[in-house]
């Protein structure tokens, strides 16, 4: 890492600006307009279920299966990846590559026409939610080492910030084409919708090259020994050995694993609530507002994540923390009990995004500011990533199992509001160790 990186504006712009690029994958793509389409397509012709690799899916749960596979894969590689940044210095080389990755599955997910191409929907799906997951082990190792501890908070929250703006004003775009199309010379709405996917990877591709312009060089280093595909997972173990020297940080990854379960599970899978749940008039207004939802939350999301911050400021990291998962609870038994017609699902869209923001960012900069003082980020922002990538997984798979023994997603969302309790019981023990030393707490 050079020198000048620390606080340096044009590095942390650069850094935040890669939240830009790929938050058209996890908006567009995984949030709102691949998981109508999905639908859309499983359910033609009246069909209520899908076949895939020689079993029979409920179309619903088998999006949620995928996405849990994606995760459980970078989960399983990300200690070799992380181990890889650390003893050769390449984190941006490898961050490029899973952004690559990335952009380009979206890309050809151009290719998904119908129910004789689903194989194309799901993999190209899974390729780009390897693709953006990996990239990230490598974007998050980045905080600690661009941003002193006392920015680290306003950064990451301006980092998401920028994500939402971005993938929203593209979003904006593409719904031109499907809300209107004779602007466009009478295109279908499939058509458009695949058109949209295309675009996101050349965004993410694009804009992207911005960061990794403005990113530090990695260092000269040697070539990749074999053996340093092992240390990975050897760090992985090392840091939780260490971990005991650092209880408070223990304690957060802990609390952390359980209440982003939740909140993963259902940023991947709201749509699909919204799909099943929800007694919209027709198809038309099904997907529009869906959308409209969506957008909802992006924007609501921007001034959430910049409010967390500022509370943090005030009420220190963990409070803020435990604030945000309360509302979360309330929203998920308010789901449960209450949301049944649009304008409910459009409150209820306010309230995620406000939540959604602040939650994600308090939750990096937080566990940035407990890391002991190391030059090997990579490998501890590993660790936070598979059990951010292993909640991913069990959330969504618990989601999709629910609702496919059920048959109602409503039932999936009691489930959640167990992981939400959890994480806020875990979240009080942390409160209650030393955090004055660490300024995290007033």
């Amino acid at each position: 890492m050079e020198p000048y990186a620390l606080g340096n504006k044009k590095v942390v712009r650069a850094w935040t600006f890669y939240d830009w690029a790929n938050s058209a994958y996890s908006f567009v793509i995984s949030s709102a307009l691949f998981p109508i389409y999905f639908s859309a397509i499983a359910h033609s012709n009246g069909a209520n279920e899908v076949r895939f690799l020689g079993r029979t899916y409920n179309p619903e749960s088998l999006q949620s299966y995928a996405i849990s596979f994606a995760f459980l894969v970078i989960a399983l590689i990300s200690p070799m990846l992380s181990s890889i940044a650390d003893y050769s210095g390449q984190k941006k080389k490898f961050m490029y590559f899973f952004s690559t990755l990335g952009a380009i599955s979206c890309s050809l997910l151009w290719f998904f026409e119908g129910a004789d191409t689903l194989w194309v929907g799901i993999t190209c799906s899974l390729f780009a939610a390897i693709g953006y997951a990996g990239s990230i082990v490598f974007y998050n190792a980045y905080l600690p080492e661009i941003a002193v501890a006392a920015d680290q908070d306003r950064i990451s929250a301006r980092g998401f910030s920028m994500g939402y703006i971005g993938s929203s004003l593209l979003l904006i775009f593409n719904l031109t084409m499907i809300m209107f199309p004779e602007w466009y010379g009478n295109i279908s709405s499939g058509f458009a919708m695949r058109f949209s996917f295309l675009l996101v990877g050349v965004w993410w591709f694009l804009f992207a090259q911005y960061s990794f312009n403005g990113l530090p060089k990695d260092p000269a280093n040697s070539p990749i020994k074999r053996d340093i595909l092992k240390k990975g997972y050897r760090e992985l173990r090392m840091v939780w050995n260490q971990l005991n020297e650092t209880p408070y940080l223990k304690a957060f990854l802990i609390a952390f694993f359980f209440y982003n379960t939740a909140v993963q599970t259902i940023m991947y899978l709201a749509t699909l609530f919204g799909v099943q749940e929800i007694a919209w008039a027709d198809e038309e207004s099904k997907q529009s507002g869906l959308i409209v939802c969506i957008l909802l939350i992006q924007f609501v999301a921007i001034g959430g994540a910049y409010l967390f911050s500022f509370l943090s400021s005030k009420l220190g990291n963990i409070k803020a923390l435990i604030i945000s998962l309360l509302v979360w609870m309330v929203i998920c038994l308010g789901v449960y009990f209450f949301v049944y017609v649009p304008l409910d699902f459009y409150i209820t869209a306010a309230l995620v995004g406000l939540v959604m923001g602040g939650v994600q960012s308090l939750s990096r900069s937080t566990y940035s500011k407990m890391l002991p003082p190391t030059k090997d980020h990579a490998s501890y922002f590993s660790f936070y990533d598979v059990c951010d990538k292993v909640g991913t997984v069990l959330g969504t798979f618990v989601f999709g199992y629910v609702n496919e023994v059920t048959g109602s997603m409503r039932n999936s969302i009691v489930a959640l509001v167990v992981f939400f309790v959890i994480g806020i019981v875990l979240l009080r023990r942390v409160n209650k160790l030393n955090w004055y030393s660490l300024k995290l707490n007033k």
